[in-house]
C-alpha cells in the first residue's frame, strides 16, 4: 500500500511541476524574461575563427563581457580578435587549439586560467561536417567528426566545469543542430555526433541539478542549417516552414537564450512541431530521411519534405499553430 502511496506522491509532484513550468512558461511569454549581465564574464568560444563562432563574439564583445577564442586557424582567429575589439571588446584573447586533441585542449586551458582566469562562460561551438553518405565516409573523418562535434566538449568541460560547479557560478552552452534531434541522410557522422553533443549537455543539465548546483547554468542549442561554408549550396524547398538560417540572426538568438538562461533553444521554433510530429506520426511518415537531405560537399541538395502526406501534415499542423511562431523564425 505504502508503494502504491508513494508513486501516487510522485506522480502527483510531477504533474505539478509540469503545470508550474507550463504556466510560467506563459508568464514569460507576457513578461519578458530579465536578462542576466554578461559583463566582466570570462567568455570562452570555440571554433570563433569563422562563421557562428565570429558572430558570437562580436555580439559578446559589444556586452562587455572578456572573449577568450579558441580555434585551429590562427589566422581567422586573430580576425575574428580584432572584429572583437572594433566592437567594443577591450579584453579579447586569441588561443589556437585543435579541440579535438585532449592534451592540447588540457594545456590551452591551463594557459587561458594562468593568464586570463577561470572561465565562467563556456560555448561549445566547433563543428565540422563530410556531406558524404555513410559508405563514403573516410573512417579517419567519422572519428574526427566525434572529436570535434561532441567529444571536445568532454575535455572542455572537464577543464572548466570544477571552477563553476566550486563558485556555483557559470553557464554551459553546447551549440548541437537540427541534427541532433533527427536523423539526416548523407550527414550520418554529423548527425550521429551532434546526437551526442546534445546528450552530453542535457546529461549535465540533470547532473548540475541532482547536485543543487543551479547558478551553473545549461543552455543546448538546435539550430536549422546555417549559412555558413560548412553548408554552401543548401537550399531550403521550403524556406517559409525551414529557412536556411543567417548566422547574424542565430548568435543574436544564442546570446538571448543565454542571457535569458534559456535550457533549450531551437531554430526556427517549427522544429518543434517536426519533433512532436517525429514521436506521434506512423514510422514511414516521420522518418527524418523523410523531413531533410543534404549532400552538400558533393552537389547543392535541397533540404525538403519528400514525403507528401507528411508535409501537408506539417503545413496544416503550422497553419493552425502559426499565430504562435510570429516573428519567431
Amino acid at each position: 500500500m505504502s508503494i502504491n502511496m508513494d508513486v501516487i506522491t510522485d506522480i502527483s509532484v510531477a504533474l505539478g511541476k509540469i503545470l508550474y513550468y507550463f504556466l510560467e512558461s506563459l508568464l514569460y511569454k507576457i513578461i519578458p524574461k530579465t536578462k542576466k549581465n554578461v559583463a566582466g564574464e570570462i567568455v570562452l568560444i570555440t571554433g570563433a575563427g569563422s562563421g557562428l563562432g565570429r558572430q558570437l563574439a562580436i555580439h559578446f564583445a559589444r556586452l562587455g563581457a572578456i572573449l577568450v577564442l579558441w580555434d585551429i586557424n590562427q589566422e581567422g582567429n586573430t580576425e575574428t580578435c580584432s572584429l572583437a575589439k572594433e566592437n567594443g571588446g577591450e579584453k579579447v584573447f586569441p588561443y589556437t587549439c585543435d579541440c579535438s586533441n585532449r592534451q592540447e585542449v588540457y594545456r590551452v586551458a591551463d594557459q587561458v586560467r594562468k593568464e586570463v582566469g577561470d572561465v565562467t562562460i563556456l560555448i561549445n561551438n566547433a563543428g565540422i561536417a563530410t556531406g558524404k553518405f555513410f559508405l563514403d565516409i573516410p573512417d579517419h573523418m567519422v572519428e574526427k567528426s566525434f572529436l570535434v562535434n561532441a567529444i571536445s566538449h568532454f575535455w572542455t568541460c572537464k577543464a572548466f566545469l570544477p571552477a563553476m560547479i566550486k563558485a556555483n557560478h557559470g553557464h554551459l552552452v553546447c551549440i548541437s543542430s537540427i541534427a541532433g534531434v533527427c536523423g539526416i541522410n548523407g550527414l550520418s557522422d554529423y548527425s550521429a555526433s551532434k546526437f551526442a553533443a546534445f546528450g552530453f549537455a542535457e546529461s549535465l543539465f540533470f547532473e548540475l541539478t541532482m547536485v543543487k548546483k543551479t547558478e551553473v547554468k545549461t543552455t543546448i542549442v538546435c539550430p536549422h542549417f546555417i549559412n555558413t561554408g560548412m553548408f554552401e549550396g543548401c537550399t531550403s524547398k521550403y524556406p517559409f516552414l525551414l529557412p536556411i538560417l543567417e548566422q547574424e540572426y542565430v548568435a543574436k538568438k544564442i546570446v538571448n537564450a543565454i542571457l535569458e538562461e534559456q535550457v533549450y533553444l531551437m531554430m526556427p521554433k517549427f522544429l518543434y512541431i517536426i519533433l512532436i510530429l517525429k514521436h506521434d506520426l506512423p514510422t514511414s511518415a516521420s522518418q527524418s530521411a523523410e523531413i531533410t537531405g543534404v549532400s552538400h560537399y558533393t552537389q547543392p541538395q535541397e533540404i525538403c519534405f519528400l514525403n507528401t502526406k507528411f508535409n501537408r501534415y506539417c503545413v496544416l499542423v503550422f497553419s493552425v499553430f502559426s499565430p504562435f511562431f510570429k516573428g519567431a523564425k
